[in-house]
């Protein structure tokens, strides 16, 4: 089953805005990427936030192909669930509850260059302000916020470098000349904010000490002719954050940031956090 975007951009306004009936306390993905057949597997603990009255809730999704759907590790019945060409509703569904969907989408021919696309030999993500739903079916609204767990698999020798927000938990090799990377962000954030990048990238390492004694570490990654122009975008790095204790008292709250400058990225810079 596939899911398309055909409808017009619809105009949002305030008076419209209503709180959500549900939010997203985790969120679990994993990525087995290939340029032209991207298996996205996500897993997110759900919690009715309004029980006044049964109400349904509806995930977006935009140009995915739908592989499974559970809930509770139980295949959805297809009486429990609708699909439109913009997403899924579950049908009035527990106040508590995990639901797992596994959704494949080709990176290659995203031409919109919103969510998971290729960009020459590197797979990037823009999802400010909607391109979420273009990667995985999710509730994507930037009033809901979630903690996130992500694991990247990939070929080891056309994705060597692989990257999202937060730390850096494990990475290791697989079989078939493939190898992962999981990352954890302990801080929730709306899924705008996701980011991931992988491909064959040099990286230029520092360190920066917090007013805390905390050590971060501070990685831009590059290709690697540009690497020697990023030896002052670092100094300027490490300037502006003693500059955000000094004045505003903010210290990274983090053990790393990264920074990846590239031509590939359609965007001029995100706040994502850690990426």
């Amino acid at each position: 089953m596939k899911s398309n975007s055909s409808s017009p951009v619809k105009r949002t306004f305030l008076k419209d805005y209503r709180p959500p009936s549900f939010s997203v306390r985790s969120t679990d993905l994993k990525f087995d990427l290939d340029p032209n057949k991207t298996t996205v597997s996500s897993k997110i603990t759900v919690i009715r936030t309004s029980c006044t009255e049964a109400s349904d809730f509806y995930l977006n999704g935009n140009n995915l192909e739908l592989l499974s759907i559970q809930m509770n590790q139980e295949e959805l019945s297809e009486s429990a669930y609708r699909m439109d060409s913009q997403g899924i509703t579950l049908i009035n569904p527990p106040n508590e509850f995990e639901l797992s969907i596994s959704n494949r989408i080709d990176p290659s021919q995203n031409l919109a260059l919103s969510g998971l696309y290729m960009s020459g030999d590197m797979l990037c993500t823009q999802c400010e302000a909607e391109g979420f739903r273009n990667i995985a079916y999710f509730p994507d609204r930037p009033d809901i916020l979630s903690k996130f767990s992500v694991t990247i698999e990939a070929s080891q020798k056309e994705f060597p470098t692989l990257l999202s927000n937060g730390e850096l938990v494990a990475t290791d090799k697989l079989p078939d000349g493939r190898h992962f990377a999981t990352w954890i962000d302990p801080h929730p954030k709306p899924c705008y904010l996701f980011a991931l990048v992988a491909g064959n990238l040099s990286v230029l390492r520092d360190t920066f000490v917090t007013r805390s004694n905390n050590r971060v570490t501070l990685e831009f990654y590059t290709s690697s002719s540009d690497l020697d122009q990023c030896i002052h975008a670092m100094k300027c790095l490490k300037r502006a954050m003693k500059w955000d204790e000094e004045v505003y008292g903010r210290e990274y709250d983090m053990d790393r940031y990264m920074i990846v400058a590239v031509d590939h990225f359609n965007m001029g810079a995100m706040e994502n956090k850690g990426l």
